[in-house]
Parts: structure tokens; sequence; C-alpha cells
């Protein structure tokens, strides 16, 4: 027996009585060192690649959740009522995630997507993100309004890249409290084709600081979309909590594919129909 503190300890215990002081040394300097979610501490940080550890390929991957990957796009402005009510009948017969329809569309896209399961998304401030902050506002309550479920809007890119980074998150925020409340989710156009990589972060920052949902590559009108490079910086920046969509060149099932290995969880698409049976064709599903 060896006295310890007053008390009488089996000298047998003291190897077990080290080890126990030394875990606790080591999460105690954890914890200082890397803080909380540190080695051995009991919040580990949530790893993305963990969720995304899966590489897929058009072996693996399945028609369905290809298809929900989707947001099928109505937004070219030559479309007309009758192909817009097209696109929502291409939108129901692949079972994609959503439709992204102009505004004016959106009662429509409601209604002819009613007894479906795809979602009905609008946009916001688009396509250059310059209308003030209280009208994406007035936008965001007219869209919900009307049906819409999901927002894409565009951030203000020219204050953006002025540095004005704290007009840009209360520009996001004021749209993201108005979806919020009313349900909906908002995703934060950033345009990458204007930005420097240092203005994709900053513009990623402050969209999750905001409380947006997704951060999204392009508008799909500008001189470039989507890169791969781009999505792994995005996917990079913000943490699991936040999603990434493609938008903007995303035509074939293999570029859909490498988008999804380097971080997305949506698209945009007007492809949707091409994508889709290149993927049965391939399964022998067609």
């Amino acid at each position: 027996m060896l006295a310890m503190g007053g008390s009488f300890v089996p000298v047998a215990l003291l190897p077990s009585l080290a080890m126990i002081g030394a875990a606790v040394l080591c999460f105690t300097l954890g914890e200082i060192l890397w803080g909380p979610g540190a080695p051995g501490s009991q919040e580990p940080p949530p790893s993305r690649d963990a969720m995304t550890a899966t590489s897929w390929t058009d072996e693996n991957v399945t028609v369905h959740q290809i298809a929900k990957t989707i947001d099928h796009s109505l937004l070219r402005p030559e479309l007309t009522i009758s192909e817009v009510v097209e696109g929502c009948g291409v939108a129901a017969q692949y079972d994609v995630a959503s439709v992204c329809a102009r505004p004016l569309d959106v009662r429509r896209c409601v209604l002819e997507l009613a007894g479906t399961d795809v979602l009905v998304g609008t946009v916001i401030g688009f396509p250059h993100g310059a209308n003030l902050t209280a009208t994406k506002v007035f936008e965001a309550q007219r869209a919900l309004e009307d049906g819409a479920v999901e927002l894409d809007m565009v951030l203000p890119i020219g204050w953006l890249r002025s540095g004005e980074i704290a007009y840009v998150r209360d520009d996001v925020a004021a749209v993201a409290g108005v979806a919020h409340a009313g349900g909906a989710i908002v995703k934060v156009i950033l345009e990458n084709a204007y930005l420097t990589d240092e203005e994709k972060v900053a513009a990623c920052r402050a969209s999750e600081d905001a409380g947006a949902d997704y951060v999204k590559t392009s508008t799909g009108f500008a001189p470039s979309g989507a890169t791969l490079a781009d999505l792994r910086l995005m996917r990079a920046t913000v943490s699991p909590a936040i999603k990434i969509k493609a938008a903007g060149g995303v035509r074939t099932l293999d570029a859909l594919i490498d988008c999804l290995n380097a971080g997305i969880d949506r698209t945009g698409a007007t492809a949707t129909a091409a994508i889709i049976d290149d993927l049965r064709a391939r399964q022998n599903l067609a």
C-alpha cells in the first residue's frame, strides 16, 4: 500500500492511475492548444470528408440521387408561358429536386407541380444583385406568398468587390430572415466569374454568417459558370452545415458527377432530360 493524499492506494493500481492521469493531461492540453473539438475532446468537429467519402461514378450513383441534385432551370428571359409549363412537365417526369423559375412564373409553376415532389424556387435580385436590400426583401416576401420555398438570391457583387463585407452580410441576412420565417431556404449566388479567390472566400463567409443555407457559384448569365476549382474552394471555406450549388455549364452527366465529387449538393441545369437519360442508358435502365 502506498499513501497518497492521506489515503492508501494498492501499489498494483498505480500503473492504471498513471494512465488515467496521462489521458486527462493530454485532453487538457488538447483543449488548450486546439480548443473544443480537439483530438480526444468530446466535441470533434464534423468532417465533410466523412460525409462525402464516396467517390461517385456512373456505376454507383442512382438515377434518384442524380435527379434530386438538379434544380431544373426556367430562367431564360425569352421563355414563353407554354415553354415554362413544358419545363415543369420535364421536372415532374424526371422527379428533380426543384424548378428554379422567374418570379413572374412562380404561381404557375406551383400549380403545374402540385401533387409532385418537385419544389418551386425562384430568384431574388437577379441577375446583378444590385437591388436595394428593401427591394430584395419585398421580392422574397412576394415569392413566398406565391408559393416558392427556395430563394436563389444574388449578393451585391460590386459592393463585395469594393470591400463592403458588412453590407453584403446584412443584405443576405435580411433575405434569409424573411425566407426562414416563411419556411423557405436561401441560396446565395456569388457570381464567381467576377471575383478573385479572396473575394469568393469573403463572400462564402459573409453568407454563412448571415444565415444562408447554400452558397452558389453563378447565375448562369455571366461570362463563365461553375468550375471544379471554385466548388472545391467554396466547400473548403464554409462549414459542413452550408451546402453548395453549382450553376452555369453543367450540361452533361459526367460534368455533374465531377461536381458531386467536388462537394456539391445541388446543381442548376437545363439539360435535365439528357443528363438523366444518359445515366439510365449507361445503367441499362432505359
